[in-house]
């Protein structure tokens, strides 16, 4: 029982002993913890989840029976950078209790590490990061990728980098969730199913005692970036309905892909990267069965030859299959396939803006020259939020800057932004969009870079995080 629980159940127990009448909420105590195992002893590897059924897929009855974020299964394991380099933290796999697209109960995993570092204000927050997975296999998911013993997949470049962002926010005395929030059926670019998994692992992460954090006290705060962005800017638009329990002080998201038809309209037959947006298409297909019906009978050979191809496959397959593609027209539809009335309500769900505005602060950044992400669709999305005279966004535009670079050159801006809300700083009230040359040249920005690289060089030599 949390101390918020107990004092109302002590007031309870008050009122009633002076015989007056009143109205008290019921009182639940705290399930019993579940059993957390051990880590795998060293060099044993990790098995990918297709050979972990017991923890990845746990009984479907079990799974309906918990509540939305309950924890189902925990262990210990041993994390890497690079697959082999150990990190000194505490991390365990969380399996958990998540909800899909169409209200039905699923598992889900993350893992949450914390620092070995005190926290900075005697309060730990916690960040919940979403990974770039941008993939359409379990087997690619940040859960086992980043175990020290995953096979080293050249396929899967993406999350060895971003764990580094992850340890810039370890090294500042704050713990780190990061959901697998693909899901089960490694449903790629979906947006609303992303952030309900995301909203569950913080959940999860709360309720974990090992952890040490103050339960739904804990200030949280969100992150993600390109395929990372699109989970965490829908979690922070459903919080306020899914998740309200939650202590959200802020999100952060870059490279955000905000409405999905003008991102298929820019990439088609016109970016190198429009592979990456047909496999995103194929991971909705695999959370919307009318979607994955309308592919079924509207895309021609070639374009099923394509999904073939990009079956199961990491992020860097989904990247370099098909530069260039004419995706609209790998499909028989008469006139454009991305307005077909079938698939429209399902577009419209998977776009920004369309639920209201976050109800806590939002970070934005992107490069002008984003090739994958249009930079119109990021405005009119702010826009939108902005017109909520309760609205807190912080939008930057990187002016040189393109997909790839915006992410690393504004990474130590994002780093101290979140920093700051995790350490009770308020965000500034009211929208606000700026245009500078390059993130990194914000105040502070060199130096925190500076310093998260070398401290996690640092802790691949085995200093304690």
């Amino acid at each position: 029982m949390t101390a918020g629980t107990r004092a109302i159940a002590q007031a309870c127990v008050a009122v009633a002993a002076g015989l007056t009448v009143a109205v008290c909420p019921a009182v639940t105590a705290a399930a019993d913890p579940v059993p957390v195992a051990p880590a795998l002893p060293f060099p044993t590897p990790p098995a990918p989840p297709y050979l972990d059924p017991g923890f990845y897929q746990p009984d479907p009855a079990r799974v309906a029976a918990a509540r939305p974020g309950e924890i189902l299964a925990a262990r210990q394991v041993n994390l890497a950078n690079l697959w082999l380099l150990p990190l000194n933290a505490n991390a365990w796999q969380l399996s958990y209790r998540s909800t899909n697209t169409r209200g039905e109960p699923i598992a889900a995993v993350a893992t949450l590490v914390v620092p070995h570092r005190a926290a900075p204000t005697g309060q730990r927050g916690l960040v919940s990061f979403q990974m770039a997975e941008d993939s359409l296999s379990v087997n690619c998911a940040p859960s086992y990728a980043l175990q020290m013993g995953s096979l080293p997949n050249p396929l899967n470049p993406v999350m060895e980098a971003e764990f580094v962002e992850v340890q810039a926010m370890l090294q500042l005395g704050h713990a780190v969730v990061i959901p697998d929030h693909e899901g089960p059926n490694a449903a790629y670019a979906v947006g609303p199913l992303g952030g309900r998994i995301t909203l569950d692992g913080i959940r999860a992460a709360e309720a974990f005692d090992p952890a040490g954090l103050p339960g739904a006290d804990t200030r949280v705060t969100m992150w993600g970036y390109s395929g990372g962005a699109i989970p965490t800017a829908h979690a922070a638009e459903l919080q306020p309905t899914y998740a309200p329990e939650l202590n959200l002080v802020g999100s952060a998201a870059g490279g955000l892909m905000a409405d999905i038809r003008t991102a298929i309209d820019y990439n088609n037959g016109t970016s190198g990267f429009g592979g990456a947006v047909l496999g995103g298409l194929f991971g909705v297909a695999r959370e919307y069965p009318q979607v994955n019906r309308f592919i079924d009978e509207h895309m021609n050979p070639l374009g099923k030859a394509a999904r073939l191809v990009h079956e199961n496959q990491c992020v860097a397959l989904q990247f370099a299959a098909f530069p260039f593609v004419n995706i609209k027209g790998l499909f028989d539809y008469p006139g454009d396939p991305m307005r077909a009335p079938e698939v429209q309500p399902v577009l419209d769900e998977l776009s920004l803006g369309h639920r209201g505005t976050p109800t806590a602060p939002l970070y934005i950044y992107e490069g002008t020259f984003d090739e994958v992400m249009p930079l119109n669709a990021v405005n009119n999305t702010y826009d939108i939020y902005c017109q909520d005279p309760g609205a807190r966004v912080q939008y930057t535009r990187d002016l040189f800057s393109e997909h790839g670079i915006a992410a690393v050159s504004n990474t130590a801006s994002a780093v101290m932004w979140l920093n700051d809300r995790l350490n009770g700083v308020p965000a500034p009230a009211g929208c606000h969009n700026r245009d500078v040359y390059s993130g990194i040249l914000d105040p502070g920005a060199i130096g925190t870079f500076v310093n998260a690289i070398g401290q996690t060089l640092a802790s691949a030599l085995g200093m304690p995080v």
